[in-house]
C-alpha cells in the first residue's frame, strides 16, 4: 500500500479525499491547506486523517505520492523542488480533470438513482401486478399491486424461485421459448383470478437476462359479470310474470313518471302503454286521487282504495306499495281489481259457500282457541269424541262455541267426507218438525210433496247430524228420537217400513237437562242415551286468559268479511274488555269487535280504547255467602237442602284452591267432567265467589 499525501484541501482536494479513501491501495496520510476552514480539512479530521496548513512539514520519506490540488504552479515548483526521489508528484491539473470525473459520476449516480426512485413509483403506483425474475427463474423485483394479488410481502418473495410464489407460473417456460405469452388466464392458489402477458428479457446483443409478467386480477369484474347475469335472468323472469298476470300492474319511478303496465291493465282501464309511459301517475285517473303520488309522499302501502280510471270510468280497486332499495325510495307498485269482475267472484263464493255450509263442516280443531286449562280440558274430551262413534253431548251457555266443536269433531271423524247435517231444535215449529227430521211419505198430509221427501235424518246418513238446542225439544219429539238412537232407523211420516241409517248424532244445550228431568221436561231415558260423552265448554268469563287470542283469531276472520287491514288491539282496549262478564260469551265478543271495526277510520290498523263500544259493567250482586249450612231445616224439600249444601261445599274448596278446577276436583275425589257438570249445575263461576 502506498501513501499519499494531497495539497489543497478545496473543492478538488475534498474530491481527491473521498475518492483516494475508498481504495485499498492507496492510504491517505494526510491533508494540508493554507485555509485551516477549508471542507478537505474538516471532513480529514472527522476521519482521523492529518490535516495542517504547511505541505512542507507534511513532506517525509514515509509520502510516496504527493497530490496538488491547489492549482497554483508556484505551490507545485516548491513541491517539486523539496520532494525526495522516490516520491511521485501528480500536478494540479490532473486533480482537476479527475474531480470533474468524480462531479460527473456523481451526478450520473444521482440521476440513476432518481430515474430508479422514479421507476419503482411508477411500478409500485399502477393497478396491474409486476413480477420479474432473473435468467435462473428467481424473483429481482415485484411491485406493490403484486403483492396485494399474490398475498406476500416483497422481502417474502425477492431472490426466491418463482415456482415458489406462483407454483403455476410460466415464466421459466417463458425463459425457455423466449417468446411472450399475452392475455393468458391463470387462478392462483388464493382463488384469484388474473389475466397475464409473459414477456422475455432479452439484451441488446441477445443475451437472455430474464423475464418479467405483468398480471391483473379479474375476480371482481368475473364475479360481478355473473351477477349481471344472475340479474338479467331475474328481470327477465320478472317481466315475463308481469306480462303474464292475469292482475293488471302499474309501475312508476320515485316522481311518479310512469314505467310499466302489463297487458291486463291495458285490458281493464282501456289504455295502452303509451298512454301512461313517460307520463305522470294520474294520467288514467278518472275519478279520485293517485294512489302511486299518495305512496310515494308518505312511503307507506294503501289498500282496497276504490277509484275510477281510464276514459271509460271503470271502477276498480287499487292496493299500492312503494318500492324501497336500501333505504332509498325507487317507486311504486300498483295492483288494480277490476270490481265488476270480484262482484261476479263474490256471487259465485258466496253460493258455493252456502252450499258448502249445506254439505259439510267448515271448523276443524285449529279453528279453535284454547290456552286456559279449563279450554284445553273442553278440547281434549272433543278430540277424544272425534276418535269414537259415541253420541256427544256439548254443554255450555249460550255462545260458547258449540257448533265450532259440533263441526271439529266431525271433521276430526271418520266420518269427514259424508254430510254434515246442522238442525236447529229451537227454530223449527213442531208442527213441521217431525217431517223436517225423519221424512214424509207421499200423501202424509195436505201440500205434501209427491213421491214424499226425505228428512235430515236420511240426508246425514254415514255421516254426522248436529241436534242444536236439543232441550228445547217436546216430549213427543224426544221420544221420536230415542228410537233413532236405540234402533238406529227412522220411520217416515205417514209411512209404516222402518228406514236404517247410520248416523253419529253431536247434540247441544245451554239448557240444565237434570233440572229439566225433575221437572218433567225431559225424558230421562233420552238424557243417558245422549249424555254418553258429556263436554262442557267453558263460558268467556271463566277463561279470560283467551280473551286476546280470541280478539286476534275475530279480527283476522272480521278483515275478511269487511275488507279491512286492522293488524290488532291495544291493551289498554284488552284490559277493559277483560273487565266485562260477556253474558254472550264469544259470540257477544264477536259483535264488540265487529262494532268496534266498523267505527274505525280506513287508515287506522289498530283497535284502540276508543273504538270499543260502552259496555254494561254491572256485576253479578246476588253473591252467595260463604258459611257452610248449619243443619237447621228451613221449611225446604230434601233434595234442595242437600244441593244448597253441595253447592257451598264446591264454593268453598274451589276458593281455597284458588279456583284451580283440577285440583279441586283431586281433593274433592270427583272426576273434573264431573266437577264441571256440578259448576254449570249450580253456576258456579269466579264471579259468585267475589
Amino acid at each position: 500500500m502506498r501513501n499519499v499525501l494531497i495539497v489543497g484541501a478545496g473543492k478538488g482536494g475534498t474530491a481527491l479525499l473521498k475518492l483516494l479513501s475508498q481504495t485499498d491501495m492507496l492510504e491517505v496520510k494526510g491533508i494540508v491547506d493554507i485555509d485551516e476552514h477549508a471542507p478537505g480539512i474538516r471532513l480529514a479530521r472527522e476521519w482521523g486523517i492529518p490535516a495542517g496548513s504547511d505541505f512542507k512539514k507534511a513532506m517525509g520519506k514515509h509520502i510516496d505520492i504527493i497530490v496538488e490540488a491547489t492549482g497554483d504552479e508556484n505551490v507545485l515548483q516548491e513541491i517539486l523542488e523539496n520532494r525526495h526521489d522516490n516520491c511521485v508528484v501528480i500536478p494540479g491539473s490532473v486533480a482537476f480533470i479527475t474531480s470533474q470525473l468524480l462531479d460527473e459520476k456523481e451526478t450520473l449516480l444521482n440521476e440513476l438513482k432518481n430515474q430508479t426512485k422514479t421507476r419503482e413509483l411508477i411500478l409500485n403506483a399502477i393497478h396491474d401486478g409486476m413480477i420479474v425474475i432473473d435468467n435462473e427463474s428467481k424473483i429481482t423485483f415485484v411491485n406493490r399491486s403484486a403483492e396485494k394479488i399474490l398475498g406476500y410481502k416483497q422481502d417474502e418473495m425477492l431472490n426466491k424461485p418463482v415456482e415458489d410464489v406462483i407454483p403455476a407460473t410460466r415464466l421459466p417456460h417463458v425463459l425457455k421459448i423466449r417468446r411472450k405469452e399475452v392475455n393468458q388466464k391463470l387462478v392462483l392458489e388464493n382463488g384469484k383470478k388474473v389475466i397475464t402477458t409473459r414477456i422475455p428479457i432479452i439484451g441488446p446483443r441477445g443475451d437472455l437476462m430474464g423475464a418479467f409478467a405483468v398480471f391483473k386480477d379479474i375476480t371482481e369484474v368475473v364475479n360481478l359479470a355473473e351477477e349481471i347475469t344472475d340479474l338479467k335472468e331475474v328481470k327477465t323472469m320478472l317481466e315475463a310474470i308481469i306480462q303474464s298476470s292475469d292482475e293488471a300492474i302499474t309501475v312508476v319511478d320515485e316522481k311518479g313518471i310512469g314505467l310499466m303496465v302489463n297487458p291486463a291493465y291495458t285490458r281493464i282501464t282501456g289504455l295502452a302503454e303509451k298512454d301512461v309511459i313517460g307520463k305522470p301517475a294520474t294520467t288514467d285517473i278518472s275519478e279520485g286521487e293517485s294512489m302511486h303520488m299518495k305512496v310515494l309522499k308518505t312511503r307507506r302501502a294503501v289498500r282496497g282504495v276504490r277509484m275510477k280510471v281510464g276514459p271509460a270510468k271503470k271502477e276498480v280497486i287499487v292496493n299500492v306499495a312503494p318500492v324501497i332499495v336500501d333505504g332509498k325510495l325507487k317507486g311504486s307498485v300498483g295492483v288494480i281489481h277490476d270490481v265488476s269482475e270480484i262482484n261476479a267472484l263474490t256471487s259465485e263464493l258466496k253460493r258455493a259457500r252456502q252450499i258448502i255450509r249445506n254439505l259439510e263442516a267448515k271448523y276443524t280443531f285449529d279453528d279453535i282457541v284454547a290456552t286456559s286449562p279449563e279450554m284445553k280440558v273442553a278440547l281434549e274430551q272433543a278430540k277424544v269424541g272425534a276418535r269414537t262413534p259415541a253420541t256427544v253431548l256439548l254443554r255450555g251457555e249460550s255462545g260458547t262455541g258449540k257448533e265450532l266443536f259440533a263441526h271439529a269433531i266431525h271433521n276430526e271423524s271418520d266420518r269427514r267426507h259424508n254430510k254434515f247435517i246442522r238442525v236447529n231444535c229451537a227454530a223449527i215449529a213442531e208442527s213441521i218438525l217431525e217431517s223436517e227430521l225423519f221424512g214424509y211419505e207421499e200423501g202424509a198430509f195436505s201440500g205434501a210433496k209427491q213421491g214424499g221427501k226425505r228428512g235430515l235424518f236420511e240426508e246425514a246418513n254415514n255421516g254426522s247430524i248436529f241436534l242444536d238446542e236439543i232441550g228445547e225439544l217436546s216430549l213427543h219429539m224426544q221420544a221420536k228420537l230415542l228410537r233413532v238412537l236405540q234402533e238406529n232407523e227412522i220411520v217416515r211420516v205417514g209411512g209404516t217400513k222402518p228406514v236404517t241409517i247410520d248416523v253419529r248424532v253431536i247434540a247441544a244445550t245451554n239448557v240444565n237437562l237434570e233440572k229439566a228431568i225433575m221437572k218433567g221436561e225431559f225424558r230421562e231415558d233420552l238424557y243417558y242415551r245422549l249424555n254418553r260423552l258429556p263436554i262442557y265448554i267453558p263460558p268467556l268469563r271463566e277463561r279470560l286468559d283467551d280473551l286476546p287470542y280470541l280478539i286476534h283469531h275475530l279480527i283476522q276472520k272480521l278483515n275478511q268479511d269487511y275488507g279491512r287491514n286492522v293488524k290488532g288491539i291495544g291493551q289498554e282496549a284488552i284490559d277493559y274488555l277483560k273487565q266485562y262478564h260477556f253474558p254472550g260469551n264469544v259470540r257477544e265478543l264477536e259483535n264488540i269487535i265487529g262494532r268496534a271495526m266498523i267505527y274505525m277510520n280506513n287508515h287506522e290498523e289498530e283497535i284502540q280504547l276508543k273504538h270499543i263500544p260502552e259496555l254494561n259493567q254491572q256485576t253479578d250482586t246476588s253473591k252467595e255467602t260463604n258459611t257452610r249450612l248449619k243443619g237447621s231445616w228451613e221449611g225446604e224439600s230434601l233434595q234442595d237442602a242437600i244441593e244448597k249444601y253441595e253447592r257451598e261445599i264446591l264454593l268453598d274448596a274451589l276458593k281455597r284452591n284458588d279456583f284451580n278446577k283440577t285440583q279441586t276436583a283431586k281433593q274433592l275425589h270427583v272426576s273434573i267432567r264431573n266437577l264441571y257438570y256440578k259448576m254449570e249445575k249450580y253456576k258456579i263461576d269466579k264471579n259468585s265467589m267475589q
